[in-house]
């Protein structure tokens, strides 16, 4: 899937130095930069990476106009006004955004243009994204089998609870002078503290089951009001804080009525209810596609992609995963292939020396951590 993909568009002006005026228009944020629209020429004014950003503020313009002013390494210095739905708004997603990547993007996008991207890199990506995936999803299902089990022992403790009651029942239909009556007391003295049990070791697992946890920027009932915070993905529902780490809601798993993608970094969720208005949240997170999958697993019949999201499933799909193949299949057959290439001895007619000396498909070392990964997401398959 690529980066670069539109996070959010947002009506403003932009202030021309040369020609001391505003210019009306559209600022488009991406996962990568930030650019501006005019709305009449339909001409990009700016346009740079969020990685060139020296400072983000809230500025006012001839002490009245209330602004955003981003400053660049080069000491450009833009001014946008006139934001809709309002300043804060715009300034806490574009911040967002900024800081994410500079904590967890920066080194990889460096390193990614300083040196090409070899089959071997490529090939790694996928299998350590697709054994993260598999790992996550272990997780939920595992915790499915401890509410199943849990489930079970439940119905066992409640059928055990009605041979308790209908025996008692018999012995107060019987008469007095039942010989056997006595027996009919006895109660199993094995099944509380078999149950207390099953419930201590279930609300362990739930406190330990987190799944993954993000920043967000998260607004409730209107998007004119925002809050930065996070999104705890447990195995057994979902959570949100604000930035002061202060539960603001917990949505056990079955009460989440439908969960919305709107783009690969923005979804909402909702709770419903007859009487009252429903609960439901909005969050927009840098870190979102590493969440969507997770939910597309627990929350499979719930989750909706709309129309700007269905780009997030039709590229993540590759031409191999449609025939059917796997990730680590296609891995093992280049590995075979980079494996068995060996260099020709001598010249033969017409083939120049530089094809005999080019490098191998893959090198030693990504052939080593290739087939490491390739054991490890084999493993976690088998489990599965």
């Amino acid at each position: 899937m690529s980066r670069d993909i539109c996070v959010h568009t947002w009506p403003c002006s932009y202030y021309l130095e040369l020609e001391k005026q505003w210019v009306p228009g559209k600022l488009s944020l991406t996962s990568l930069s930030l650019k501006f629209m005019t709305d009449k020429t339909r001409e990009i004014l700016v346009n740079f990476p969020l990685s060139s950003i020296v400072e983000i503020k809230k500025e006012a313009s001839y002490f009245i106009f209330s602004s955003i002013t981003i400053l660049e390494k080069d000491h450009n210095k833009h001014w946008f006004s006139s934001l809709q739905p309002s300043r804060n708004v715009v300034f806490s997603i574009i911040e967002h955004f900024w800081r994410e990547m500079l904590l967890s993007q920066s080194g990889a996008a460096v390193e990614e243009s300083s040196s090409p991207m070899t089959k071997g890199k490529e090939l790694t990506g996928l299998m350590a994204c697709t054994q993260k995936r598999l790992e996550d999803t272990a997780r939920v299902l595992h915790h499915q089998g401890e509410q199943l089990d849990s489930i079970s022992r439940g119905l066992d403790k409640m059928e055990s609870d009605l041979d308790v009651a209908d025996r008692l029942l018999t012995e107060l239909e019987s008469p007095s002078w039942w010989p056997f009556s006595f027996k009919l007391w006895k109660m199993p003295s094995e099944t509380k503290p078999k149950w207390d049990a099953s419930m201590a070791s279930s609300k362990a697992f739930g406190k330990e089951g987190i799944v993954i946890k993000i920043p967000a920027v998260i607004s409730q009932k209107t998007e004119s009001h925002v809050k930065p915070g996070r999104l705890t993905v447990f195995v057994s529902g979902l959570e949100i804080h604000n930035s002061d780490s202060l539960l603001m809601h917990r949505f056990e798993r079955e009460e989440v009525d439908d969960i919305k993608v709107h783009t690969p970094y923005e979804i909402s969720i909702r709770q419903r209810f007859i009487g009252k208005p429903d609960i439901a949240y909005r969050l927009i997170s840098a870190k979102m596609p590493e969440v969507i999958p997770i939910l597309e697993v627990q929350f499979s019949k719930k989750i909706e992609f709309l129309e700007d999201a269905l780009m997030l499933r039709s590229t993540r799909t590759s031409p191999l995963a449609e025939k059917g193949y796997s990730v680590w299949h296609a891995a093992s057959g280049l590995l075979d292939q980079a494996m068995h290439c060996e260099p020709s001895s001598g010249n033969q007619e017409g083939r120049p020396l530089q094809l005999q000396m080019s490098e191998p498909l893959i090198s030693e070392g990504d052939s080593q951590e290739l087939r490491q990964l390739q054991s490890a997401v084999r493993h976690l398959d088998a489990e599965r």
